[in-house]
């Protein structure tokens, strides 16, 4: 971990499963896991820049295991989540990263479309949190992130499935930490803002949008990957071992 940036001991040994970690904010908080001592497990639809991820990390002297799989088939990320547990010990930190933004106009959206969006937005978090949490009682406590979207706060009219599985996530948390915090689990949510992935930069950042970022943000830079993972990070820690039951709004002061 750079020195400029805190160190969280209670992070070193913890084992950590991230799903979309493969790539953008995920790869961010996956390496940043790593860089704190935690045993870090991952899924990602894809092997290529997920295996090269790993191979880093280890070059670094850190720990991390990649499993594949399609989180839209649960029986998969149960499977991945399974295979971390064996090779690193129970699940005790979970960061419900994955999502994918996909624009759509709303009267061309079908049925089929809008649950495909909900399993890639939203089920997978519902179901790995199912999956974790009877190793966070055995350990005594836990800690789960989910990921929202400012997306669903600012109405963008091009996102409405997107940010209305998004929009869950805030309720998905809320439900969480009020059921399971006797078991000292606790479960907030992390919203990004317009982050600057090799994703966003290829699809989306134009002229147009530099100049939206000038004009939403009260900070007048681009935000990256690691701003959310530091982010993700104290709030596994027992740093916040107070926090539960929160959003934390991350997006440079867009909304």
């Amino acid at each position: 971990m750079s020195q400029k940036h805190a160190n969280y001991p209670s992070l070193a040994g913890r084992t950590v499963f991230v799903t979309g970690g493969g790539g953008g904010i995920g790869a961010a908080t996956v390496a940043a896991f790593a860089a704190q001592g935690a045993r870090v497990g991952f899924c990602d639809i894809q092997p290529a820049p997920s295996k090269k991820l790993v191979a880093q990390i280890e070059a670094r002297g850190q720990t991390a295991l990649f499993a594949e799989c399609d989180l839209r088939d649960i029986a998969a990320l149960r499977a991945a989540m399974a295979a971390v547990r064996a090779k690193f010990g129970p699940i005790t930190i979970l960061i419900n990263n994955a999502a994918h933004d996909d624009r759509h106009d709303f009267l061309s959206v079908t049925p089929e479309y809008w649950d495909d969006r909900i399993a890639v937005n939203l089920k997978h978090a519902y179901f790995a949190a199912q999956a974790a949490i009877p190793d966070m009682r055995a350990a005594g406590g836990g800690a789960i992130v989910n990921f929202g979207s400012v997306s669903w706060m600012s109405g963008s009219a091009d996102l409405s499935a997107y940010a209305t599985a998004k929009s869950a996530a805030h309720g998905l948390t809320r439900v969480l930490a009020r059921e399971f915090g006797p078991d000292n689990i606790r479960v907030n949510c992390v919203v990004p803002g317009w982050i600057m992935t090799e994703r966003q930069i290829e699809k989306w950042l134009t002229p147009e949008g530099e100049k939206l970022i000038d004009e939403r943000q009260c900070l007048k830079r681009k935000l990256v990957p690691d701003d959310i993972a530091r982010t993700v990070l104290f709030l596994a820690s027992d740093e916040a071992g107070a926090i539960t039951n929160q959003t934390l709004i991350a997006d440079g002061g867009w909304v």
